[in-house]
């Protein structure tokens, strides 16, 4: 059986992985769902000071606290950022990693680098009234949904990735791409997965593929984890 670590995205929390982590174990997989700080259930402890940096040490320490010490790494969305973090630290104990319809940085990248004019105009403009605080791109008039949807740190936007090489250690990477996700800035993202030969996957769905496609996301994780064909 294997160890899985799922990270959300920007704005939501660890419901955004819907029914995933519970068919994983049902199958007898052993499953942390990562909160980020500030993020999801974890609301009250948002805060502009938060980084990237903040949310990578996070998680590694959630890692460390169930003890996993080989585990299957995956994120959706933003959690692309976090999980290409973790993977420069600890990539000689992770078996595999995947992008859900995610951000996939290179060295000395940060998303700011990786999106473009519309993206920044939202994270600089939806932030003027809340310093530091970036609204859910595309929610005018947001409200806050208590413990699910809320306000996203800037600073972990705009913090680039200092990458260590052990990310280039894991030996199965794979990524999902949601084709019904418009406008999207992540085609660029599944081109760098079909250059680079990872195991590719693509799904009709908007952009909460594990939500709307969760047997496909269990699929890919679970092809993960089983031993490489020689």
């Amino acid at each position: 059986m294997a160890n899985y670590v799922l990270v959300h995205g920007a704005w939501g929390g660890a419901q955004t992985w819907g029914r995933v982590p519970a068919m994983l174990e049902a199958l007898g997989h052993k499953v942390l769902v990562a909160t980020l700080p500030g993020l999801g259930s974890r609301q009250d402890e948002l805060h502009p000071g938060i980084t990237l940096s903040d949310h990578i040490d996070d998680v590694r320490d959630q890692i460390g606290k169930v003890g996993f010490e080989r585990f299957i790494l995956a994120g959706h969305s933003y959690g692309g950022m976090v999980i290409t973090g973790l993977a420069s630290q600890l990539g000689r104990t992770i078996d595999a990693i995947c992008y859900v319809d995610a951000f996939w940085p290179d060295n000395d990248q940060s998303l700011w680098d990786i999106t473009g004019e519309f993206e920044h105009k939202w994270y600089i403009d939806s932030q003027r009234h809340r310093p530091g605080l970036v609204a859910p791109i595309g929610a005018i008039d947001f409200t806050m949904v208590a413990g699910s949807v809320g306000y996203h740190p800037l600073l972990t936007l705009t913090e680039a990735l200092v990458l260590s090489g052990d990310e280039q250690t894991i030996p199965r990477k794979s990524y999902i791409f949601a084709t019904g996700y418009e406008p999207s800035p992540f085609p660029r993202f599944a081109e760098k997965a079909k250059a680079l030969g990872v195991d590719y996957h693509e799904t009709g769905t908007d952009h909460f593929v594990m939500q709307n496609d969760p047997e496909l996301t269990t699929k890919v994780l679970l092809q993960l984890a089983r031993p490489a064909e020689s």
